[in-house]
């Protein structure tokens, strides 16, 4: 059960911890003095794989050690400073242990190391072997593993082909692979130098209904970027909060590091403060960028931001034997935020004393990230009052803060979010747009609509002033989370509020609210939507009309689709080959048998015209988004091969 009687009081840094008073009963180490039994031990074999004499070192780590299992073999092979080295280790373990197995982990790994160092030949031969059954307990090998070991080794055509074969054998109801997948793709015909077949493979994800996410769009700013396109990657950029894409932290880099190569440290400086404001923590590889802007004197109000930065004096580095005669490795200690989170996942009295004992030196982006790879709410809020508490200079700030409340809204825990946030109001705190924002999308997520409400009607008190733009993304949040909580009337009454403040709906905000009152079967609203749509000047793209027509087929009410279909086609537009049919079947079933034959008639002249899909997605981006996207890249390389 959660702390809800937990007292919030004190400052974030007096906060009492709390665990259960469950004990181990067996013998065997707890999980977490496992966990650290073995990161020892990855942290020996990283050292002397890294040392003058490997093959002199290893057997003593290897030979007869209870810790070294599958999960040692695994990290430590990823840990390998080189393909050779890991290759190496694997050799010297076989010898001195004749009786070793691969398993999933060790195979897989070893896959990527082949191929990362391009050794094609024994990579397929790996895959075959793997696929007749040559290793026990070990599955074949999926699509995404082909396709992603094909990418790392650089083998265009070994992609393609496996691609294309995956799409002609897809499951039942699928029409085609995962986002993924068509990422992969697109970022090795980049890495080729294949700059055109990019261009018009982001297109072909387009054209085939894909919806991009984050990573894809992270693809296209970085092969910007690297064209030095740096205009157009940083247009892509300001593109994706309208489009209902996260900013992440690597796209920030990308874009830091660009500009900063550049000396455009106006460029630079506004996306470090835009970065703030987004809730991200700079990244160690930014380090060289933003003292490149320190230099320049360009951090003005950005101080703080850029000083935290600096390595942490705290966290010693490991150092090998060798370091006697001043000539060994020295390297950060070996830590899996995933791999400790679970072994903390009972949270039980032996293994928060082993935490404990551990020292562990707790910064801001360990607390994060620890909290990120909880699967338990209730883990993550133990583990976050504890924290607050450890011997050490760390303290609750607005990232660790911000994480937390996101995880509690997730899980519909409005009570304690309630508490962190008057916590934030009283400590001068203020959390992030992008946090509320991910607060309200949270509560659709864990139905909690009242919740969403009252955090909306707060905003400026927890984040400060907020842009028109900003508060346009919130209200659309906010219907989404009203609409998946069923709450078509307040999402109307939210609508019509909107609109009476001056801020529009936009197109997928509006499609994502016809969809559902069509499928609820209340058309006079989406007639009624339909309206403001027309009203605000904007005139609906394809998508719109597509979901609206299938929404009203699936309700029986094909006659209104085929009037929505000749206003489609009087703006201009075309449906997609699948509405088409769809209306087609609709009207037959209902017996409209001239209708049916009408629109048969009418599409003659642009069957082999129809699209396989239509750009655009409920809630989340327009058609013109994506339109604009295309064109910005496609300019961008038309250009620089003119």
């Amino acid at each position: 059960m959660l702390l809800k009687h937990f007292s919030f009081s004190l400052s974030f840094n007096q906060l009492r911890y709390f665990t259960t008073t469950t004990t181990t009963t067996n013998s065997t180490p707890n999980s977490v003095s496992l966990y650290l039994q073995r990161s020892k031990l990855i942290d020996s074999i990283r050292l002397a794989l890294r040392s003058n004499s490997p093959n002199s070192l290893l057997p003593n780590l290897i030979t007869n050690n209870p810790n070294l299992d599958s999960f040692v073999i695994t990290h430590s092979l990823n840990s390998a400073p080189s393909p050779d080295s890991a290759l190496s280790l694997l050799q010297t373990l076989k010898t001195l242990n004749p009786n070793f197995s691969h398993n999933q982990f060790t195979l897989h790994t070893l896959a990527k190391i082949l191929a990362k160092s391009q050794r094609i030949q024994e990579l397929q031969t790996l895959i075959n072997e793997i696929n007749t059954g040559k290793f026990t307990n070990v599955s074949r090998i999926s699509f995404m593993d082909l396709l992603r070991w094909n990418s790392i080794a650089g083998d265009l055509d070994s992609a393609i082909r496996v691609w294309n074969n995956y799409r002609n054998v897809l499951p039942g109801g699928k029409k085609f692979p995962c986002t993924e997948s068509y990422n992969i793709l697109l970022s090795l015909y980049v890495y080729k130098g294949k700059n055109f077949e990019a261009v018009e493979f982001f297109k072909r994800l387009i054209d085939e209904g894909v919806n991009p996410n984050p990573r894809t769009l992270t693809v296209v700013i970085d092969h910007l970027v690297s064209l030095g396109k740096l205009d157009a990657a940083k247009e892509v950029f300001d593109l994706l909060p309208l489009m209902r894409m996260k900013r992440t932290l690597k796209q920030y880099s990308i874009l830091v590091e660009g500009f900063s190569f550049a000396k455009r440290f106006d460029v630079v400086k506004k996306l470090v403060e835009e970065m703030r404001c987004d809730g991200l923590l700079p990244s160690g590889s930014m380090r060289m960028c933003l003292k490149g802007l320190q230099d320049a004197g360009c951090v003005e109000g950005i101080e703080d931001f850029v000083s935290g930065l600096e390595p942490d004096r705290r966290i010693r580095s490991i150092g090998s034997l060798e370091d006697r005669d001043g000539d060994g490795v020295q390297l950060k200690p070996w830590l899996n935020h995933g791999a400790l989170a679970n072994a903390l996942s009972d949270w039980n009295a032996d293994e928060v004393s082993a935490l404990e004992d551990a020292k562990f030196v707790w910064t801001t982006r360990l607390v994060c990230k620890m909290l990120r790879s909880f699967k338990k709410v209730e883990t993550a809020w133990k583990f976050f009052c504890w924290v607050a508490y450890q011997p050490g200079e760390f303290t609750h700030d607005v990232y660790t803060i911000s994480r937390m409340i996101a995880i509690l809204a997730r899980h519909g825990q409005d009570e304690l979010v309630d508490q962190l946030i008057s916590k934030v109001k009283r400590e001068r705190i203020q959390l992030s747009f992008s946090t509320v924002r991910l607060i309200i999308d949270f509560y659709g997520i864990s139905k909690k609509p009242d919740a969403a409400l009252k955090v909306f009607y707060d905003v400026e008190t927890i984040s400060g002033a907020i842009s028109q733009t900003h508060l346009m993304l919130l209200y659309s949040s906010l219907l989404r989370t009203l609409i998946k909580c069923k709450r078509g009337l307040n999402a109307m009454d939210l609508v019509e509020e909107m609109i009476l403040s001056g801020i529009n709906p936009d197109m997928q905000t509006f499609t994502g609210l016809m969809q559902y009152f069509a499928l609820e079967g209340d058309l006079r609203t989406v007639q009624k939507l339909f309206g403001m749509v027309r009203q605000s000047g904007v005139d609906p793209d394809a998508y719109m009309f597509q979901i609206i027509i299938r929404a009203y087929c699936k309700r029986e009410r094909a006659v209104l689709a085929l009037r929505i279909y000749e206003d489609m086609r009087n703006s201009s537009l075309i449906p997609d080959s699948t509405t088409k049919a769809l209306l087609v079947k609709s009207l037959w079933k209902e017996g409209k048998l001239r209708e049916a034959a009408y629109v048969e008639e009418i599409s003659e002249e642009v069957n082999d015209k129809l699209p396989l899909a239509l750009p655009g997605h409920l809630w989340t981006v327009s058609t013109a988004d994506l339109t604009r996207v295309y064109d910005i890249y496609f300019n961008s390389i038309a250009t620089d091969v003119c």
